[in-house]
């Protein structure tokens, strides 16, 4: 077929056209209804499966992790219960207030078994936190070096919380009093308290 024949197609009368043009023309017309159903129809559904097969992986990787919790649950109801127990254990080892001064002559008494000499015994300003009262006790002895394992080690065995701090061990200087192999050693014990109800803010 000629590009004049071409030309010279009747589209009034689309019957009387050669069998391949008609062909063209109806694969043409065909394509141009199945190009518009699937912008129109198709092309939204799939795109909307997507996003539902997106969100499906979601809600399985939520509901795993929800499983995962509502199977430990048991366990850590009685993990929160232990801990509460153990905090209430570690409450009721804080002294009240009249017991501080009692915890303080325990801690000097523990020093003076262990077999050291105290140059600096000094309770500081309490600092009070969200339920407890820290106090800090500034200590200077002099003794062995084994004496002060001694004292720190008799400290951590008190019944009552204690905590030491900052422990710098040096030779005591030459012109102070004592033998010439006694050391020095300069900490902080902290002690806690329990504060009052009425103290709390």
């Amino acid at each position: 077929m000629t590009l004049d024949e071409l030309n010279n197609l009747d589209p009034q009368n689309i019957g009387a056209w050669p069998l391949p043009v008609r062909i063209v023309l109806i694969a043409l017309i065909c394509a141009a209804i199945g190009y518009g159903a699937w912008a129109k129809d198709v092309n939204p559904q799939l795109e909307s499966l997507d996003k539902v097969v997106k969100e499906e992986v979601s809600l399985k990787q939520t509901f795993e992790t929800k499983q995962k919790k509502a199977a430990n649950l048991k366990a850590l109801k009685e993990q929160l219960a232990e801990m509460k127990q153990s905090f209430g254990d570690m409450i009721r080892q804080l002294p009240d207030q009249t017991e501080v001064a009692g915890l303080i002559v325990d801690i000097s008494q523990t020093g003076l078994a262990a077999g050291l000499e105290f140059e600096l015994f000094k309770p500081g300003a309490e600092k009070p936190a969200e339920f407890y009262s820290e106090l800090p006790i500034s200590i200077r002895v002099v003794g062995e070096y084994h004496q002060f394992g001694e004292f720190v080690s008799g400290i951590a065995t008190l019944p009552r919380i204690v905590t030491t701090h900052d422990i710098s061990i040096s030779k005591r200087g030459k012109g102070s009093e004592g033998t010439g192999g006694s050391l020095v050693m300069n900490a902080t014990a902290k002690t806690y308290r329990a504060l009052e109800e009425e103290e709390e803010g």
